[in-house]
């Protein structure tokens, strides 16, 4: 039975399960997997920036714009990271919270992509 999203707990929950299929999918997958050596810290920062993002709970610190400025990433690749996401998310919860979270995650996507589409190719002037 899905639940709605509650806590840290449920937020590891999607977390996890989402950088699993994350990490087997075959257009963003290899992007991941060459960036990220060692996962649970970037497991950890996700925690908590999901917490902070749904529930206000401070903890985050980061800029993950800047660390997907040098990626070779475009629509495609924020378009598939949507769909494994909404697709983790509804697979595991309901109701308000989580119908947030994939709002949230679809204008961090649509945010990332319009700055990344304002570096026209050059990765190396980060807009911060």
């Amino acid at each position: 039975m899905k639940k709605e999203i509650e806590n840290i707990e449920d937020i590891k929950v999607f977390v996890d399960d989402f950088y699993t299929r994350v990490r087997t999918e075959e257009l963003i997958g290899p992007i991941f997997m060459e960036n990220i050596e060692d996962w649970r810290p970037h497991l950890d920062k996700m925690y908590a920036f999901w917490n902070a993002a749904l529930f206000g709970v401070h903890g985050f610190r980061g800029n993950p714009f800047a660390k997907h400025a040098p990626l070779n990433i475009g629509r495609p690749h924020f378009e598939r990271w949507l769909e494994l996401f909404y697709a983790t998310i509804d697979e595991h919860f309901e109701g308000f919270i989580a119908e947030d979270a994939k709002k949230r995650a679809e204008l961090m996507a649509s945010m990332f992509l319009t700055r990344l589409q304002q570096l026209n190719g050059n990765s190396d002037r980060v807009i911060v």
